[in-house]
């Protein structure tokens, strides 16, 4: 790998922090990344309450990035729900769940500090704990742009709306923001005042959050972190990619590791750079089809594969002993048996793409039950598209190319 001057002065502070950086045979670097997951009770059933946050949040994140689309293109995204309108407020509700959300070390500022956020390729913007944040922020490390020679007030605030009556909000600052030796200088971040009740740290390890969605979903209205390395000419390649598993993850910049996955890619076009969003084609189960095509909203930062309602009954039917619980657990969940839990198949460019019965199993309804809840969800916010999240993209090796506007998936090593 061939560093720039610009480039090996940034990773100087990182290397010397002790960042767990590490590089491969590859042109690019991995970062390795963690997630914190209680969706399982002590007794070993599936904690509905988390997974009935996880889906109001996948929800309410889905509608705040349609309000900024509108917000900042003046028209209507196509996945949008018909009559969705801007708040004239500006604040936009999100019901935080942070149980969901994938990890890692960024480095912000000049001397560079360094913070862990969660990556998330369905939302756009970055923030951080501010020095004047007096509410659920002990714990975190603090971003203090006065203590940063490279900071540079943007005068502007910005508010995001929590469904618990709390907030994210704070002012925007641009600063030079590191990933992996990749520094984007005059990036645009947010130093929060106030962090909401789910960012406090026994509940949010992380210290903020990185969006890795498209600028026209950005809340801030400027470009997000990897397409800004991609302007200022840092990254290698205009690639990111990620491995979610059990042990081993990852998210990988400037490229791909080819020792995580087997054969060859297979790419399916962006029709709509705001959320990483392809045509899915089916979802096949049992031999049959129950699903056609479908748009998918790839996203790291959900959980469940979340789809519209009608679509993912017809999928259960196709499911001998399934069951809808949606009165006994919650909207739109559905039971399976847990001795006959079936593997699902979602496909892309004409490529079938297995979810583990292991992964698609939640865990059992109830202690001593023998019906395990499905990581497949009806929702009412996606009538028109599915939310694809990590109960599918833990079995595949995902790829985000910028470059080329498409999202691959290879087979897991």
């Amino acid at each position: 790998m061939i560093f720039t001057v610009p480039t090996v002065l940034a990773i100087l502070p990182l290397l010397a922090a002790g960042s767990p950086l590490q590089s491969t045979s590859s042109s690019g670097m991995k970062i390795p990344i963690s997630k914190r997951s209680n969706i399982l009770n002590p007794d070993g059933s599936a904690n509905a309450d988390t997974l009935r946050k996880q889906v109001a949040y996948a929800a309410a994140k889905m509608q705040q990035g349609f309000i900024s689309f509108q917000r900042n293109t003046g028209t209507p995204h196509p996945l949008a729900p018909p009559g969705l309108l801007p708040r004239k407020t500006g604040g936009n509700t999100l019901n935080n769940d942070a149980e969901q959300l994938w990890y890692g070390s960024i480095s912000v500022g000049t001397p560079a500090k360094t913070f862990t956020v969660d990556f998330d390729t369905g939302s756009s913007d970055l923030f951080l704990p501010g020095p004047t944040c007096s509410t659920n922020c002990a714990g975190h490390t603090i971003y203090d742009p006065k203590k940063s020679s490279t900071s540079s007030d943007a005068h502007k605030t910005f508010q995001l709306q929590y469904g618990d009556g709390s907030s994210v909000e704070g002012e925007q600052y641009n600063d030079v923001v590191s990933i992996a030796g990749l520094a984007a200088t005059s990036q645009r971040l947010g130093a929060a005042t106030q962090y909401s009740n789910g960012f406090s740290k026994d509940q949010f390890p992380a210290d903020g959050l990185l969006g890795m969605g498209f600028q026209s979903i950005s809340d801030y209205n400027t470009s997000p972190v990897f397409q800004s390395f991609t302007s200022q000419n840092q990254a290698s390649s205009p690639i990111f990619a990620f491995k979610l598993a059990d042990s081993g993850s990852e998210l990988y910049v400037g490229g791909t590791n080819s020792r995580l996955y087997s054969g060859s890619i297979t790419y399916t076009p962006v029709t709509q750079p705001a959320y990483w969003q392809v045509n899915m084609e089916n979802v096949s189960v049992n031999g049959e089809k129950p699903v056609g095509q479908m748009s998918a909203v790839i996203d790291t930062g959900t959980t469940l594969v979340l789809g519209d309602q009608v679509s993912v009954r017809a999928l259960y039917a196709a499911i001998r002993g399934s069951k809808d619980a949606s009165t006994t657990f919650g909207e739109g969940f559905y039971t399976v048996p847990c001795n006959a839990v079936p593997t699902v198949s979602l496909t892309f460019s004409g490529k079938s793409f297995p979810i583990s019965p292991r992964i698609f199993n939640l865990g059992k309804v109830a202690a001593g039950s023998s019906d395990c809840v499905g990581g497949i969800v009806g929702s009412d916010i996606s009538e028109r598209f599915w939310i694809v999240g990590d109960i599918f993209l833990r079995n595949v090796y995902s790829v985000f190319d910028l470059g080329n506007t498409r999202v691959g998936f290879a087979t897991l090593v």
